[in-house]
């Protein structure tokens, strides 16, 4: 039975967080502006989204074009997502835009301010599901460690009679630090949250399985692999996880940089001003032992323009032969 798993970070599908604040500059008046706009909307109409006091951008359809086209692309039997605004959007993405491809949706709301979550969307069924959003770090017991959640999903065969796996995914911190924050103090305190998350996951991930468990642990980790910063589970003796996209094919070569990207192995690049561009992999698909050696092939659907097609991550996917 050949099974395929994939990860994507959507960048929202519908509504966008405005980093750049475009949206405060209103244009002070004009010939078909006198200064006030007013708008009237039916109750319950509208839902506006805000963060950090402003408002949430609509996403150019567009783009929400393009993800679909990807996602169609990778044609994942399961897809771990991240970066859905909610429940209701993601199942109205799964009717409006896919066609009701995945019968089984699953997000659970996280603890994130943006919000955004992370979901799975499945052509298997989905037998239990735990979300960890409330999970604690030793090193500060009041606030939950993750933002974005860490849900647990289990996913069985099409009679329901047997677990294949269960598949764990989370978001891990980015590596934004807001304007008012000093930049050195916002990207250590950065790293910090993403290495008490990973600490965490590996905590849960060894109290929730067995040496000879069938699991994988996905999602965006805002790190690559070889980060000290999820160590935790990376590089733990105990869980001894294989990292499934060392050597992945790509759907098309990547587009000429300079410099070009050192491998394959990349989902998101990002360009500092006046510097060159760091492609990194962000986006993760560990493997337990016991699926390990199931693994069959991993692709990343490589991007046509350098700022990303509908989101700055390329999805990533494997085969397993269970």
């Amino acid at each position: 039975m050949e099974i395929t798993v994939g990860t994507f970070n959507l960048n929202n599908l519908f509504s966008r967080y405005n980093f750049e604040a475009e949206i405060d500059a209103l244009p002070a008046g004009g010939p078909d502006l006198g200064g006030t706009v007013e708008y009237k909307f039916a109750p319950g109409s509208i839902r506006l989204r805000t963060y950090l006091g402003r408002l949430v951008k609509a996403k150019d359809p567009t783009a929400t074009q393009k993800i679909t086209d990807r996602i169609r692309t990778m044609s994942a039997d399961v897809l771990a997502v991240q970066e859905v605004e909610d429940i209701d959007t993601l199942r109205q993405f799964n009717r409006d835009w896919l066609n009701n491809l995945y019968p089984y949706v699953t997000l659970i709301e996280g603890n994130d301010p943006r919000l955004i979550d992370v979901g799975v969307l499945s052509k298997l069924p989905v037998g239990g599901v735990t979300s960890w959003q409330h999970a604690r770090h030793a090193a500060d017991p009041a606030q939950p460690v993750f933002g974005r959640d860490l849900i647990e999903v289990e996913i069985l065969n099409d009679a329901r009679t047997k677990k294949l796996f269960t598949l764990f995914n989370t978001h891990l911190k980015s590596h934004f630090v807001d304007f008012r924050t000093d930049p050195v103090v916002g990207a250590q305190a950065n790293n910090e949250r993403r290495r008490r998350q990973a600490e965490t996951i590996a905590t849960i991930v060894k109290a929730r399985t067995r040496p000879d468990s069938a699991y994988i642990l996905t999602g965006d980790m805002n790190d690559p692999p070889e980060s000290e910063f999820i160590a935790a589970f990376a590089a733990s003796a105990e869980l001894k996880l294989v990292n499934a996209l060392t050597n992945p094919a790509e759907t098309r070569p990547p587009k000429t940089d300079d410099p070009m990207p050192a491998s394959a192995a990349w989902t998101h690049r990002f360009k500092p001003a006046g510097q060159p561009a760091n492609y990194e992999l962000f986006d993760h698909l560990w493997l337990s032992p016991a699926l390990a050696g199931k693994q069959t092939g991993a692709w990343i659907d490589r991007r046509t323009v350098h700022g990303g097609d509908g989101s700055d991550h390329d999805p990533a996917w494997i085969k397993l032969n269970l």
